[in-house]
């Protein structure tokens, strides 16, 4: 089929952005199947024959069954090398497994026990004093919040106060 090469040049841009109609397309087809291709397209016609060889294939050809069961196989024709790699992944995933499942095991069982509590001292009379300090540091800061808590107390009942006033003027 001779066609120019302007109407070959839109249809192929038609194709391209999708806006050929079914007999345009039909149309290209048979230039490209024809054997008077032009140089510049040569791919182009290269593409059109695999469409129109694989566009016979079905999913219930066997020689399709054939080619993806064999695909299948292959990995089991695969030498030692590669077999050798895989099984040490393997073990090595095992392992990363089995030791991240110890350290959460390890991690709960630390939390459930308690803490022994040892002494820091061997002699008592150095415990007592040290004991006495820390009381004493305890004792101030407890008097200090104790000024601290009368202050708040002094501005709560002011607020008290204020409140009731409020309320008797209203």
């Amino acid at each position: 089929m001779l066609m120019d090469s302007n109407r070959i040049n839109e249809l192929l841009n038609k194709y391209w952005n999708c806006e050929t109609t079914l007999e345009e397309e039909q149309q290209l087809r048979e230039y490209f199947r024809g054997g008077d291709i032009g140089e510049e397209w040569k791919e182009t016609a290269v593409l059109f024959r695999y469409f129109e060889e694989n566009r016979k294939k079905s999913l219930n050809d066997i020689s399709f069954e054939a080619g993806v069961m064999e695909k299948v196989r292959t990995p089991a024709k695969q030498g030692k090398v590669v077999k050798l790699f895989y099984n040490s992944m393997r073990i090595a995933a095992g392992i990363a497994v089995v030791m991240v499942a110890t350290w959460f095991i390890r991690t709960e069982i630390r939390k459930s026990t308690p803490q022994e509590v040892v002494d820091t001292y061997d002699d008592p009379k150095l415990a007592f004093e040290e004991t006495k300090k820390a009381l004493m540091m305890i004792s101030k800061s407890f008097g200090t919040a104790e000024e601290q808590a009368k202050k708040i107390n002094m501005f709560n009942e002011a607020q008290e106060e204020i409140q009731k006033k409020k309320e008797v003027k209203l």
